[in-house]
């Protein structure tokens, strides 16, 4: 019995004069550029990088490195006062009275008060590093938060661990007081035992610079 031979497929051909629909055309393919021509993108991207830039305007710059300066000055000042004040260690100087005395105290009516208050006043220097000059002292008297009285003492100047002790006397006349101020003394008269108020106002002109401090101190006569 011969082989088997199977018979090969049916080859259909497509006649030329078919519609349109039913023709087969050839892909395009995409032209690439060549090595020595450059692309449409390669020139838009060199186009974008080669833009001017805008300059910064130098009075910007002027203003930047005047705050650069200025902070850099900031800085170093802080670190200076830091470090003088930790190697000094200043203190507010000391005013107190050891002994005062009443030498008179009466009112010509019940509204008018006289009176002439002494006492020590004594100043102290706690610094042991600062040399202190006392340009201006003003001393005021009060009497149940009623100013009577005030008095300036001359300039002077104190090293450091120092005290200097003044007397000062403190006059009175005709100081008008209101009146619940007024019963008040005449009861504090009655028992012996009036209550004064110091009051020292001080301006310092020594390193460091000057400052202005106030201190109160309370006596009993």
């Amino acid at each position: 019995m011969p082989p088997f031979t199977p018979s090969p497929p049916p080859i259909h051909m497509v006649p030329q004069n078919l519609p349109s629909p039913y023709r087969f055309y050839p892909l395009k393919q995409a032209t690439k550029p060549t090595m020595g021509q450059p692309s449409e993108m390669d020139d838009r991207s060199r186009k974008q990088l080669l833009q001017p830039h805008h300059r910064t305007d130098p009075l910007v710059w002027c203003y930047g490195i005047l705050c650069f300066v200025f902070s850099l000055l900031l800085i170093l000042a802080g670190i200076t006062t830091l470090i003088i004040f930790l190697a000094i260690k200043p203190r507010n100087p000391l005013f107190d009275t050891a002994n005062a005395s009443l030498n008179s105290i009466y009112l010509d009516s019940p509204a008018y008060f006289n009176g002439d208050f002494t006492f020590l006043a004594n100043f102290s220097n706690p610094n042991q590093k600062i040399y202190i000059v006392y340009q201006y002292i003003s001393l005021e008297l009060y009497l149940n938060d009623k100013l009577i009285s005030v008095h300036a003492l001359p300039p002077f100047a104190q090293k450091s661990r120092e005290s200097t002790i003044q007397a000062v006397r403190m006059v009175s006349s005709q100081v008008l007081l209101p009146s619940d101020v007024a019963v008040r003394l005449q009861d504090q008269v009655r028992r012996n035992r009036v209550l004064y108020e110091i009051r020292g106002t001080f301006k310092m002109g020594a390193p460091p610079s000057g400052v202005l401090l106030a201190r109160s101190c309370r006596t009993k006569q």
